[in-house]
């Protein structure tokens, strides 16, 4: 075991070269060589896994952690590296590049050890000029471990971020962990007072208790006195003075060996030995709705948030109510601690409600914090001063122009906006890059890009800067005309169509609503708006952001100038308008109209891709309000233009329209045949796209073939197909595709008799219905609820809920289903002795399928009637007889098999009650024959029970007399 005074230092030997870990010093023949920071670090990682291949990225992670640094800089200094070790020259080979996978040291190594002193024990003293920690940090505890190690193993750190996110706090907690290993030799100096860079080095003497005046080079005289002194100094705020700082510690890591260096700053110093953390924001709770109180305590920047709320004087615990207000909150103030603490000082006198609503106000820049703190963490307004007025002039005009930006920008975006053209571009480039330095601008990798982004509070303070210019209205249209160009219309073509996933335009959508707000407002330019909603409608669409997608579209056609119309243009804005609105405003004549209007454009501009799917969308609209017989013409006149274009996606669609349109209007084997086509020719093409009108498709084929192979004698092979458009649909998590798929498919379970499925489907189309605001849904959600509590016995309940629902559902004219939930309706009230109301309901619903042409649900409406008109006291045999006679035959004419089980049952029944005994028999023995599957079904369950009785029936049993009849 090695002695606990002393630690090891590992030395690496390859070819003529020796490397020292500890002392981080590469030599050749006893000379050292001259190698940077960086690549250094690389030899050392890759000397560590000699023999191992090690990707880039894994490089990178272990050079640069916690920076964002691209693979470029990786192979320069790579490149230095092998110059520096000669490799390739005279056979010596050292640094493999391994294609497809990484590097690896390929040379032969050899290790040793050698023994250096351990730092003094703790306990030694107390440490000079440190300030006491904070009794309670939060958020930051992983960050000081792991800083604390990383210290004591690289001796230089230096803690980067923006004003206000807590390097001085961190700093601070780090030095206390650490004194136990550096005893009394920890020194702290806040630099934040000094003006003069030149005094840096005296006012770092004077901290250390040597008199700066006693020599003209102070620097000599630290590292006389500490050269052989453990020794931990903390430099905080070094932002103003970097460069003094940079010389001052660049010369201290390397000439005092057990100097360690922990430095606060806005930016890099950018010297050998340092390493950079960029202190990241208090993490802040996930952006949901429905986020509970416990959920957002379990956040770093609420907890913060809480804490400065009751020590200002909130009384109350954070309610689930307020919890999403309050992530809010902490969202905007990008967690950064000091906005946090400053808004969390509000509460107690505003409450959350109204600290939420201050936050819109400019003045939030000059609340107070604390008394004790520094004057330039007292206000952000005195935090921001301080950092801009560290800028060069350029800078700051940079930065006010960035202000116009909404969330994430690219390089080029800020090269367009705030540069004064293609020569000053690379000193805008420039001047960015500097910006995110310094910490006033952020960079992060979003959808497999590189963005930039000025924080919240930032991008306040540069506005209000900005604004003091004058410039603000002329960058206000330089940015929307921008935007109008990088999203025309046939940029976005694709995604109009759902061709293209919508996620990398994500970070781009707030600049894009800032635009469309200032092309449309009285000092902007509308045609501008126009163009840019034309091309950004299928990016609201994409996103589900319905309402937005409207507004916008509306305004836009508003506002078409002669030489828009009858243009693309016009025909994107209508496209998108007809789409969202059917969402938003239901099922009015005013959607009709928006969707033939811009098949009328479609058809005039030729553009067959709008066309066929305007006419998907009206194929829905039409099943929507009932209309199937129009719905089927339109699925006929979709397959002709798909046809005319060729594209697989759009025949394919247009067959799973035809199988919809067939099942609807009754055509049982027609549905089943156009919908399994489908399915076969999207095996063959392989992947397709099948979201047409913000639908998807092949969840609408699949569920028309559940229901379809379930009224043609399949049940058993349509709860798997049921059950496979349930999972697809999760699966995709569009809200619209899983309430579609549950609403649709619980009829094939109450239909076989599964009522618990039907009641897990039905409580989750609720809860998917209510989360989304999808109102229709949940009207229909009702309506199966209702009628599955009447086919559990409690018809009181049930009928109360039909009711509600049927009549909502009636307003919306969101007629699909309007003649099932009238059938369930009336057996409702039937089973509740209210036969007249009954009786009523079931002609409405046959009135309704005869208005239609037919339904898929005819000879089921006709079952109904023939049970109600049997129900009565005077039973009306003959009507329902008749009705039951009509409903086999529309049954066998839909090729719905399982309609005539269900139809044939009671008419069996009342045939046997009249003495027809072998008639009722045969009819029930024919059909039961005929099913291949599902004789467990409550149907099948139901005729086979009856046929048993018939044929327990003696044959020389005595005919039923008269009376038996009329009582009948």
């Amino acid at each position: 075991m090695l002695d606990q005074d002393v630690s090891h230092d590992v030395i690496a030997f390859f070819g003529p070269f020796r490397l020292s870990v500890s002392e981080r010093l590469l030599a050749r023949g006893g000379e050292p060589v001259a190698i940077g920071g960086r690549a250094l670090d690389i030899l050392i990682v890759l000397v560590e896994h000699a023999g191992e291949v090690l990707s880039s990225k894994e490089l990178l992670k272990r050079v640069w952690p916690d920076v964002i640094v691209e693979e470029g800089s990786l192979r320069v200094h790579l490149s230095n590296l092998r110059k520096a070790l000669g490799d390739g020259k005279d056979g010596n080979r050292y640094i493999a590049n391994v294609a497809g996978r990484g590097y690896s040291f390929v040379a032969p190594v050899q290790s040793s050890a050698r023994m250096i002193p351990n730092p003094p024990s703790a306990g030694a003293g107390r440490p000079k000029r440190l300030p006491p920690r904070l009794e309670r940090m939060i958020g930051r505890e992983e960050t000081v471990a792991a800083l604390s190690s990383l210290l004591s193993e690289r001796r230089f750190v230096n803690v980067v971020g923006p004003g206000g996110m807590g390097k001085t706090t961190v700093a601070v907690a780090i030095a206390h962990s650490l004194r136990g290993a550096f005893a009394d030799q920890i020194y702290f100096l806040d630099l934040g007072a000094l003006r003069d860079a030149s005094l840096v080095a005296g006012a770092v003497t004077s901290t250390l208790g040597l008199s700066s005046q006693a020599t003209q080079d102070p620097v000599s005289a630290l590292v006389a006195f500490l050269v052989d002194k453990p020794t931990l100094l903390v430099l905080d705020s070094c932002e103003h003075v970097i460069d003094a700082v940079a010389a001052l510690t660049e010369r201290l890591f390397a000439e005092i060996p057990l100097m360690h260096l922990l430095t606060t700053s806005r930016e890099a110093l950018r010297v050998e030995g340092e390493n950079v953390h960029l202190l990241t924001p208090l993490e802040g709770p996930p952006e949901d709705s429905g986020l509970t109180a416990a959920q957002a305590l379990a956040a770093p920047a609420v907890q913060l948030f809480m804490e400065r709320a009751v020590a200002g004087g909130l009384g109350a615990e954070l309610s689930d109510a307020d919890a999403p207000i309050l992530a809010a909150i902490c969202r905007r103030l990008d967690g950064i601690a000091l906005a946090i603490e400053l808004a969390a000082g509000r509460v107690g006198t505003y409450g959350i409600h109204g600290t939420a609503e201050l936050l819109d106000d400019r003045f939030k820049l000059l609340w107070h914090g604390r008394r004790s703190a520094i004057p330039r963490h007292q206000t952000l307004q005195a935090m921001f001063d301080w950092s801009y007025n560290l800028l060069s002039p350029y800078e700051q005009a940079i930065l006010r122009r960035l202000s116009v930006f909404v969330g994430p920008f690219t390089l080029n975006d800020a090269i367009a906006i705030a540069s004064d053209g293609e020569a000053d571009a690379p000193a805008v480039a420039d001047a960015v890059e500097s910006l995110v330095n310094k910490s006033l601008i952020r960079m992060s990798e979003l959808a497999g890009s590189t963005y930039h982004r000025l924080l919240d509070t930032s991008r306040v303070y540069a506005a209000a800067k900005l604004a003091e210019t004058g410039d603000g209205a002329a960058l206000s249209r330089r940015h929307a005309h921008h935007y109008a160009d990088r999203f025309k219309p046939d940029s976005t073509r694709a995604t109009a169509f759902g061709t293209r996933d919508v996620s990398a335009y994500e970070p781009h959508m707030g600049n894009i609503r800032a635009a469309l707000e200032w092309s449309f407002s009285e000092v902007g330019e509308a045609r501008n708006g126009v163009q840019l909603a034309a091309g950004v409608a299928p990016l609201f669409l994409g996103f589900s952001l319905l309402g937005e997608c409207e507004q916008w579209c509306e305004r836009g056609l508003s506002a078409l100038g002669e030489a828009d119309r009858g243009t693309e243009r016009e025909l994107a804005l209508q496209a998108a308008l007809a789409i969202s609105s059917m969402f938003t405003r239901g099922n009015s004549d005013g959607v009709r109209r928006a969707i033939e209007r811009g098949i009328g454009l479609a058809e005039a501009l030729r553009d067959g891709q709008y066309k066929l799917h305007l006419l998907a969308g009206l194929n829905i609209f039409l099943t929507r309000v009932g209309d199937f017989r129009g719905a089927l013409a339109c699925a006929e006149r979709s397959v002709l233009v798909a046809a005319e274009l060729g594209e697989k996606s759009g025949i394919i669609v247009a067959e799973w329209m035809l199988g919809v349109s067939h099942h609807l209007v009754g055509n049982q084997a027609a549905s089943q045949r156009h919908s399994e086509r489908g399915l076969e020719l999207e095996a063959e093409a392989g992947s397709v796209q099948v979201d047409f009108f913000g639908y998807d498709h092949r969840v609408r084929a699949l569920i028309a073939l559940a229901r379809a192979l379930w009224l043609r004698g399949m049940p058993e092979k349509a709860l798997r197909i049921a059950d496979q458009a349930v999972e697809e649909a999760m699966k995709r998590e569009h809200p619209v595709a899983v309430c579609m798929s549950l609403v649709y498919t619980v009829p094939v379970y109450l239909w076989s008799g599964d009522f618990e499925r039907a009641a897990q489907w039905i409580e989750r189309v609720l809860a998917y219905a209510t989360k989304y605001s999808l109102a229709p849904y949940h009207a229909m959600g009702l309506a199966l609820k209702g009628e599955l509590m009447i086919l559990q016995g409690e018809p009181a309940e049930g009928v109360q809920l039909l009711r509600s629902a049927v009549a909502t559902l009636s307003a919306e004219r969101f007629n699909i289903l309007a003649t099932a939930f009238l059938r369930a309706l009336a057996e409702g009230m039937m089973r509740c002795g209210q036969l007249d109301e009954a009786a009523a309901t079931i002609d409405r619903a046959l009135a309704l399928s005869d208005q239609a042409g037919e339904t898929y649900d005819r000879p089921d409406l006709l079952r109904v009637r023939a049970e109600i008109r049997l129900a009565y006291s005077s039973p009306d045999v003959s009507t329902a007889e008749d009705s039951l006679l009509q409903a086999i035959y529309w049954a066998g004419k839909q090729s719905a098999m399982a309609w005539e089980l269900r139809a044939a049952v009671p008419l069996a029944r009342m045939w046997q009650q009249q003495g027809q005994a072998d008639r009722a028999r045969d009819l029930l023995g024919r059909l039961l024959q005929r099913f291949g599957e599902g004789v467990q079904t409550a149907d099948a369950n139901a005729a086979s029970a009856l046929l048993a009785e018939l044929n327990s029936i003696s044959a020389n049993a005595p005919a039923p007399s008269a009376t038996t009849l009329n009582n009948a």
